[in-house]
């Protein structure tokens, strides 16, 4: 009887140990998921600034728009392959 439960305990612990142990056991999934929170929090923060950067790039074009916009109208500036022409809003008498 000694044996046979000696046996199956043998038994019990050699299954357990790839479980537990092993190339897919519990220790290695909570490895993994630990790898995969702090995965997160970097995609998260490189999310961020990647947000901030699209701002800033909107706001250079936005700004450059708007610095070209006030020299084409208050300083009547062109660029070299375009023509300007101006109306004058008062009718010849």
């Amino acid at each position: 009887m000694r044996w046979i439960t000696l046996l199956l305990l043998g038994l019990l612990l050699a299954v357990q140990y790839p479980l537990w142990w092993g190339r897919g056991g519990m220790l290695k999934v909570r490895e993994l998921e630990h790898q995969v929170e702090q995965q997160q929090s970097v995609n998260a923060a490189l999310r961020e600034r990647n947000e901030q950067l699209e701002g800033e790039v909107r706001d250079l074009v936005k700004g450059q728009q708007a610095v070209e916009e006030r020299a084409r109208y208050d300083l009547g500036m062109v660029r070299p392959d375009e023509v300007f022409v101006q109306i004058d809003p008062k009718p010849a008498r």
